[in-house]
């Protein structure tokens, strides 16, 4: 017998947004406010509203989350996420995107972030409470990163 569920999928957009400051780079994260990993780290983002692009959408959430906004050449897409199960609410494709801001703005956190602060690269790719696959997310941005700063070397 054949499964014949129907599964739909939502659409979301993450910011990995990165800065400089003393000569390392940090990545901004949102304390989730709400269920599922309420209390986690996650990558500012959420759902993807009808007829919204998904670079549009990763700045209003951007905005919304923390107060900071991109102007919309800002940012350079890192990728699709759609393994099934990296979201336990359903199935969730996510479109990732980064930038580099010029320092360490003071984030404000509003929507569903109860606080939202800048990270070292290399402590959050070792933390334990990061939401969903958005640890793998940051490794993934940060190497284009690096791979693109080698390029312009």
């Amino acid at each position: 017998m054949t499964d014949t569920t129907e599964e739909s999928a939502r659409l979301t957009a993450d910011v990995v947004l990165f800065g400089k400051h003393d000569r390392q780079l940090w990545v901004l994260m949102i304390r989730r406010g709400w269920e599922p990993f309420a209390g986690w780290w996650a990558l500012p983002g959420g759902h993807v509203d009808a007829g919204e692009d998904t670079a549009a959408a990763a700045r209003r959430e951007l905005a919304e989350e923390t107060g900071l906004r991109l102007n919309p050449d800002a940012l350079d897409l890192v990728g699709a996420y759609a393994e099934p199960g990296r979201d336990p609410r359903g199935r969730y494709v996510t479109f990732a995107y980064t930038a580099l801001a010029d320092g360490l703005a003071t984030p404000n956190a509003g929507d569903d972030a109860s606080a939202a602060c800048w990270f070292p690269v290399d402590d959050l790719l070792y933390m334990t409470e990061v939401a969903f696959d958005h640890r793998r997310i940051v490794r993934n941005a940060y190497n284009r990163h690096l791979t693109a700063a080698q390029r312009r070397a």
